[in-house]
């Protein structure tokens, strides 16, 4: 398959629900989409909603995994032609399917069933999963995924993080899993009717540290592990299916598990955050859940978890950038058209200068997380890049959304206008730890 087949793989999921756009003309694609273009046919703690579903154990020889991408030597961030096609069609999904429903969506504290099965269309899931076990790359794909997340969090942060979290199990799969985990579960997370899933790292106490999580794994006679802990700010904590669970082996390091919902004693309870409430977050409780040795992903390697944190974190900067994008974005027509003593408030030094620092610190996160990712496409060490960006990210974003509320004045205080909620949805940034990866 050619790199520009795999770029339409990726995309024209999205473009043939918007297959009226003049996009797929200026792109040259009409013909090869209309080919192309796949239309999936689809019909207190209490315990998990989704403990029916089963995934059928399956074996594979060698796990399949992602090369790292190749290096020009130049320091170069301006996206692919299939980046960019990927990308302005997951925005303008974004625009028109994601900001129209995130209002109710943020209210309900869900994001609705029908959507989510329009975004699992997407292909999402394919970006970190290699083509041969039925993903759509050959390469490491963070770049791609970055700007994915920013494309989708630009319509509804919330809203996409409950579209990315199983996509984020995929990748982790596609990452670290061995093969008879792959082809368990990618089946299902790349299939039609995808699960819901997500990365549980967070717990419910103060000064969490991903690094010294106090949920334990203990291994019992039999080899097998008992998990024993609580999970806090998990996507769709009701409803999922499979999750990958952060938590300390008695005696050694952090690892990451494999867990199906369906196991005895897993429980979950609703709790709703100030910002990404249409994600529908919740505790999950693991009162002793026992899982198999084999549920161990990446052979318990600290260098595996730790990567897994640092991706994370660089996910919710990805979903920073798109909401601090929509926040700019719609604040400078409004101060534009917003007439006061006579003459819109753009002329007003304070406010042009306002807008201007936004542009400026967005510029900054958007370099610095794109730079983290690269290195971790690469292959290469991106601790340093990863804090960098989360930094920025997190005091900057929660800072561009504060000054547009206050440039809205009163009208920033209201739900009439969005920037309220893109306000709350920007704090997360500095609170999550996992929910998803890149």
């Amino acid at each position: 398959m050619s790199a520009t087949e795999r770029g339409m793989r990726l995309g024209l999921r999205v473009l043939g629900r918007i297959a009226g756009s003049q996009r797929l003309d200026r792109l040259r694609v009409r013909r090869p989409a209309e080919r192309l273009l796949y239309r999936a046919t689809r019909d207190g703690f209490r315990a998990s909603g989704a403990a029916g579903r089963t995934f059928k154990a399956a074996r594979r020889s060698q796990p399949a995994r992602l090369q790292a991408a190749g290096e020009s030597g130049l320091f170069d961030l301006t996206p692919t032609e299939e980046q960019q096609m990927v990308t302005d069609a997951f925005r303008e999904f974004a625009e028109q399917q994601l900001r129209p429903a995130a209002g109710a969506a943020d209210s309900a504290c869900a994001a609705p069933r029908e959507l989510l099965e329009q975004i699992a269309e997407l292909g999402l899931s394919m970006l970190g999963v290699p083509e041969e076990i039925g993903g759509a790359v050959s390469e490491r794909s963070s770049v791609t995924s970055v700007l994915a997340a920013e494309a989708l969090a630009h319509g509804d942060m919330g809203l996409a993080v409950a579209a990315l979290a199983p996509a984020s199990v995929a990748t982790a799969l596609g990452l670290w899993g061995d093969g008879d985990q792959q082809a368990t579960y990618l089946p299902a997370l790349l299939g039609d009717e995808m699960p819901a899933a997500a990365l549980a790292l967070g717990e419910p106490r103060a000064l969490f540290d991903p690094a010294m999580p106090r949920t334990l794994a203990r291994r019992d006679a039999g080899g097998d592990y008992v998990l024993d802990g609580i999970k806090a700010l998990v996507p769709r904590a009701a409803e999922n299916s499979l999750l990958i669970v952060g938590a300390q082996i008695e005696g050694e390091s952090p690892a990451l598990f494999l867990l199906e919902t369906g196991a005895r004693g897993v429980l979950s309870r609703p709790a709703p955050t100030m910002g990404v409430r249409a994600a529908a977050t919740g505790h999950v409780l693991l009162p002793d859940v026992r899982v198999p040795a084999a549920a161990l992903l990446g052979g318990g390697d600290p260098a595996v978890y730790a990567a897994c944190v640092r991706r994370a974190r660089l996910a919710w900067c990805a979903l920073s950038l798109g909401t601090a994008q929509a926040v700019l974005d719609y604040v400078i027509p409004y101060v534009n058209d917003r007439v006061a003593f006579g003459e819109p408030i753009s002329h007003r030094q304070a406010v042009a200068f306002t807008i201007s620092d936004i542009a400026i610190e967005l510029e900054g996160m958007r370099l610095a997380t794109l730079r983290a990712a690269s290195r971790a496409d690469a292959g290469r060490d991106f601790a340093h890049e990863v804090a960098v960006a989360r930094t920025l990210c997190a005091e900057k974003g929660a800072w561009i959304g504060s000054e547009g509320v206050q440039l809205l004045g009163g009208h920033g205080y209201v739900t009439e206008h969005p920037v309220e909620r893109w306000y709350r949805d920007l704090q997360a940034a500095g609170v999550f730890e996992g929910a998803l990866l890149v």
